[in-house]
């Protein structure tokens, strides 16, 4: 069985000027390759070889690059729309493509050493239309915490960190999930999120344990640098 991926490509990246005006965000170099193609790669690594970019902007300076995908061992299809349809709109587009079988959907600005295969195992067994990832995100508190009852103080915390789950942009979603996702319409994840949850349908959760970085601001490119140089040329 072919096992297939989307990945959402058509991001104006406008938090990543100058070097989106450019290139698509998708395609900005992290070491010797592409974001997008280092995705390409880890998607093959874990047996998915059927993938979709789903695109909008620079939409043809992506389909020349990664042509139909057989350098990379897969077979890769571009998908475009005609009017920005959010982060779930794209999706629908793909619909006939993605009817009979479970697929992952994947951010195009998302760095991560996720287990694919694992995720994809976890999420097709449970009675959910998608499973989302989420990453655990430990921000330190510079200032220690005081806590007190009326003007005595009661304890302290010394420099406590925030512990927060970020939506780690990565889901899993059954053919089922179609039939929630507007025709022609600007649709965002957040969106059908909450639609599911208005609904009363389960949504599953899958931690991510492995590196993972949304590279969203300009730093995040140095960072993702660094990441490459250390993981990725370890993990071929």
């Amino acid at each position: 069985m072919s096992r297939k991926a989307v990945v959402l490509s058509g991001g104006l990246g406008t938090r990543l000027r100058p070097f989106t005006e450019v290139i698509p965000k998708p395609l900005i170099p992290i070491g010797e390759k592409a974001v997008l193609e280092i995705q390409i790669e880890h998607f093959k690594k874990y047996g998915f070889d059927e993938i979709f970019l789903a695109t909008n902007y620079k939409s043809d300076y992506i389909k020349s690059f990664f042509g139909d995908g057989s350098r990379y061992g897969v077979s890769l299809t571009v998908s475009k729309e005609d009017k920005p349809l959010g982060t779930a709109g794209p999706i629908k587009l793909l619909a006939n493509h993605l009817r009979e079988d479970p697929f992952i959907v994947m951010n195009g600005d998302i760095l991560s050493l996720v287990n694919f295969e694992k995720m994809y195992e976890f999420a097709i067994n449970q009675d959910s239309l998608m499973t989302i990832a989420i990453k655990k995100i430990v921000t330190p508190y510079e200032f220690g915490n005081i806590f007190f009852k009326g003007d005595e103080v009661t304890g302290i915390k010394e420099k406590p960190d925030f512990i927060t789950y970020a939506l780690a942009g990565i889901y899993v979603m059954k053919p089922g999930i179609f039939d929630l996702i507007p025709e022609d319409q600007y649709f965002g994840m957040d969106s059908l999120i909450k639609l599911m949850l208005e609904r009363k349908l389960k949504i599953r959760k899958y931690e991510l344990e492995e590196y993972w970085l949304d590279i969203g601001r300009i730093g995040d490119i140095e960072k993702a640098q660094s990441a490459y140089k250390e993981m990725y040329t370890n993990d071929r």
